[in-house]
C-alpha cells in the first residue's frame, strides 16, 4: 500500500535551503532527490554534511530534518525516527533487561549501558583530554572536563548574570542564592 506523503511545512534555514517536516517514508523520487545528491554512489544530504552509501540509511538520516518520528509505541505518546529505538523504548514498559554483567548482578535494557558499566570493573577509560592528562570512562564526562580549557560556561542563571560549567552547579546555585524567587 502506497503511503500518503503528506508535507506539513517548509522553513527556511540559515543557508537558504529548504528543511521539509513530514513524511518521507514513501516519498517521490523527485522529492528525495530535491534533499539528496547521489553521485559516485554517495549519497549527500543537502541540509548537511552525512553522507552514506544506502538509500534506506539516508531516509532514516532525512528524518532529522523533517521531524518525522514513523515508529509510535502502542502503550504511550513516544514515537521514534528508527524502529531500533522503538525496541529499546517498550523495555521501558516491560522491564526487560537483557544485558548482564557476567562480574556483578547488574542488568541492563541496552547493550551499551552494559559496556558503559563494565568499565567500573576494568578501569578502562578510553577518553583522553588532548589538553592534560585527564582520562574518562564515559563521553560525557570528558566533554564537562573539556570546559575547563575552553572555560565554557553553557548553564546560565535566569535570575542573575551567573552562568556555570555543569547544570548541577546552576541547580545548586538557583536552590542557595534564589531559593525564595519565583520564575
Amino acid at each position: 500500500m502506497q503511503q500518503t506523503v503528506l508535507w506539513l511545512e517548509s522553513l527556511e534555514t540559515a543557508a537558504g535551503t529548504e528543511v521539509h517536516r513530514g513524511s518521507l517514508s514513501s516519498a517521490p523520487h523527485e522529492r528525495y532527490h530535491s534533499l539528496v545528491s547521489v553521485q559516485g554512489g554517495l549519497h549527500s544530504c543537502r541540509q548537511c554534511t552525512y553522507v552514506t552509501e544506502y538509500s534506506s540509511n539516508m531516509r532514516t538520516h532525512l528524518r532529522t530534518h523533517t521531524g518525522e518520528r514513523p515508529f509510535q509505541c502502542h502503550l504511550c505518546p513516544a514515537a521514534f525516527f528508527q524502529k531500533i529505538h522503538l525496541a529499546i523504548h517498550i523495555r521501558t514498559h516491560t522491564g526487560e533487561r537483557p544485558y548482564s554483567c557476567d562480574v556483578c548482578s547488574a542488568s541492563f535494557s541496552q547493550k551499551i549501558v552494559l559496556v558503559r558499566h563494565m568499565r567500573t570493573h576494568t578501569g578502562e577509560r578510553p577518553f583522553c583530554c588532548d589538553h592534560c592528562d585527564a582520562s574518562f570512562s564515559h563521553k560525557d564526562g570528558l566533554v564537562r572536563h573539556m570546559r575547563i580549557h575552553t572555560e565554557e560556561r553553557p548553564f546560565s542563571c535566569d535570575h542573575c548574570s551567573a552562568s556555570f560549567s555543569r547544570n548541577l552547579d546552576l541547580r545548586q546555585h538557583v536552590s542557595r542564592r534564589h531559593a525564595n524567587k519565583k520564575r
